[in-house]
């Protein structure tokens, strides 16, 4: 009977890495311009004293004689050979070979060995192996009993044994299809699953095998109860919205992994440990027990960066995360940057039904200074905001914001009451450094003066991307992004929060932050009320750590669907991938302008 250890995680805050050295490190143009001379070139390494040579063999069967003949340590001391050891090393080796050989079906390999010494001092053991015909399968039977011998997903992989009739033998394919079927039925809650039959028969003349195999699932097991103990501050019911484990349904390792993970996602609990107790089982229903270790719940951390776009940034962030010992959650966040200066501030209510179900209130007072406008903004929203699945979030929400601008010549204020639906789903298999993907959101919004509203309007927003892997390390990274506005009066000032503007590291690179849209007559960006904007890059990845691109970028914002102006911009990007995300540096050029710039963009993180 398999005895598993209980699942333990630990949320320890891992340490910063500065980035400014990993962006230097080691010279960036050197490394490209080595890998692109010397990428397929071996490494050197000093001659042995004894040299093995293998004929007549190749793939995983050689690689496994290799193996067989591998130098046992110490023959060779300080480049002297213990000659009388090589010499019984020597002799052993056609056994090793002919043992080495059989797990690849070569049962009646003929094998010669030599010991030479074509210099003094220096030896070449030679193995020239003629393998004859492989054992082929004649037969395969894989059984199930026990309860799960009618489980549609045990008698498919049953069903589906990798080796077939005809196939040659294989065997660490077929310890491997073993280990497969075994560990699928304990995954799904027959723990005591074993084979009671493993037979491979080879005939007399071993030019065919047999293969009997019969598995007994045992019988099925259930979650019991489930105790939590170790956070007495935080309610049950809060504890509880992290469990995926359901007493009555079948065991599953998996789902206590995913408990685990929901826990350890919080950042309130320094230590994770979840414990089964097949000892205690009733019935062969299993109890399991949660055990935690709070950390502290209230944090200050310091933050400090830089972006193209925003320049030189910093931030202080305050978070308590057991408001009232109620597991509600209180962030806010003073953030400071040249462009950008703001409080933001936000209370969660969990909700008991998931982890990923909430409603929040949030606070935000900011004043935004670029090229195009000046923008003075205090925002209140009231949201909530559910589940829908694996990275599937719905969200409605009721925003009333006091807004005061200047846009060009314009000097204007706006009071807007926003009710609006947002719906946005993500899957990315890695996301700091993501090679298969994608995410996409959709937002519509709207308001009239009957409800307080200064302007009357509907404004529908969407952007989505992705990213599809290719061959030779290749990568496509795709981005698009669109949004309408409609106005019940056409004259009404629109806010500058809720016009488009593009441009930027995220939007059309070679141009500097919204620095693009419609103007007045003055010649200044204003701002437009649509927008549509795309991305294609082609990344290709180097060594470890490293990565290079080419892309393409097109977009801007209008008033006029029916005049669309796309600026366009297009470069190369040098990416060194880290701990903490990628380290993206753009140079990219303006294309179908009369005297086009060039621009560098630097970014920090995974955005796609």
């Amino acid at each position: 009977m398999a005895i598993y250890p209980p699942l333990h995680a630990s949320t320890t805050p891992s340490r910063q890495i500065p980035l400014w050295p990993l962006l230097i490190r080691q010279g960036l143009v050197a490394a490209v311009l080595l890998w692109l001379l010397f990428g397929g070139a071996a490494p050197l390494r000093a001659e042995e004293p004894v040299e093995v040579v293998v004929e007549g063999v190749e793939g995983e069967a050689l690689q496994n004689v290799e193996k067989a003949l591998a130098l046992p340590h110490g023959l060779v001391r300080d480049g002297k050979i213990d000659s009388q050891w090589l010499e019984r090393f020597a002799g052993q080796a056609q056994e090793r070979v002919k043992g080495a050989l059989e797990p690849y079906g070569y049962y009646r390999a003929r094998v010669t060995t030599s010991l030479e010494e074509p210099a003094e001092g220096n030896y070449l053991l030679r193995a020239t192996i003629d393998p004859g015909k492989p054992v082929t399968i004649a037969e395969v039977q894989v059984t199930l009993t026990g309860a799960g011998d009618t489980n549609t997903t045990l008698t498919e992989l049953a069903g589906q044994f990798p080796l077939q009739t005809g196939n040659i033998l294989i065997q660490p394919d077929y310890e491997e299809a073993k280990g497969v079927l075994r560990s699928k039925a304990q995954a799904l809650g027959y723990l005591d699953a074993d084979f009671t039959t493993r037979e491979i028969r080879i005939n007399p003349d071993r030019t065919e095998a047999r293969i009997r195999l019969v598995l007994d699932t045992g019988p099925l097991y259930r979650f019991g109860d489930v105790t939590i103990t170790g956070a007495p501050r935080y309610p049950d019911a809060f504890l509880r919205r992290h469990v995926t484990i359901t007493p009555g349904r079948p065991f599953s390792y998996s789902k206590m992994g995913e408990t685990q993970l929901n826990f350890a996602n919080t950042e309130r609990f320094t230590e994770v440990i979840i414990t089964p107790d097949r000892e205690r089982a009733l019935d062969n229903r299993v109890p399991v027990t949660i055990t935690l270790k709070p950390g502290p719940t209230q944090r200050l951390r310091p933050g400090i960066g830089y972006g193209t776009d925003t320049g030189v940034r910093g931030s202080l962030t305050y978070r308590h995360l057991n408001v009232l010992d109620l597991g509600h959650e209180f962030h806010s966040q003073l953030y400071l940057s040249e462009r950008l200066q703001g409080i933001a501030a936000s209370y969660v209510i969990p909700s008991p039904r998931d982890t990923r179900t909430y409603s929040a209130l949030q606070l935000n007072l900011q004043r935004e200074d670029v090229s195009t406008y000046v923008s003075r903004l205090v925002a209140l929203e009231g949201s909530v905001n559910r589940s829908m699945g694996r990275g599937k979030l719905g969200t409605a929400f009721l925003r009333v914001h006091q807004e005061s601008f200047t846009v060009g010549d314009e000097d204007s204020s706006s009071l807007l009451v926003l009710p609006g639906l947002r719906y946005s789903e993500h899957r990315f298999d890695n996301l700091v450094r993501p090679t298969r993907g994608y995410r996409f959101m959709v937002e519509g919004s709207g308001t009239h003066q009957l409800l307080g509203s200064d302007t009357g309007l509907i404004q529908l927003r969407a952007e989505g991307s992705a990213i599809v892997p290719l061959p030779w390390r290749l990568s496509l990274l795709t981005r698009v992004a669109g949004g309408l506005t409609f106005l019940n009066d056409p004259l009404a000032d629109l806010p500058v929060s809720l016009r488009f503007f593009a441009g930027g590291d995220r939007s059309v690179r070679g141009y500097s932050y919204k620095s693009l849209g419609p103007r007045d007559d003055s010649g200044d960006v204003v701002g437009g009320r649509n927008l549509l904007e795309g991305s294609v890059e082609l990344r290709r990845a180097l060594f470890t750590n490293w990565g290079v691109s080419l892309f393409y970028d097109a977009g801007n914002a209008f008033n006029d669907l029916a005049k669309i102006h796309l600026y366009q911009g297009a470069g190369f990007g040098i990416h060194y991938y880290t701990l903490v995300g990628a380290i993206n540096l753009y140079v990219a050029r303006q294309i179908n302008e009369d005297d086009p710039a060039i621009r560098v963009h630097l970014t920090i993180g995974f955005e796609l």
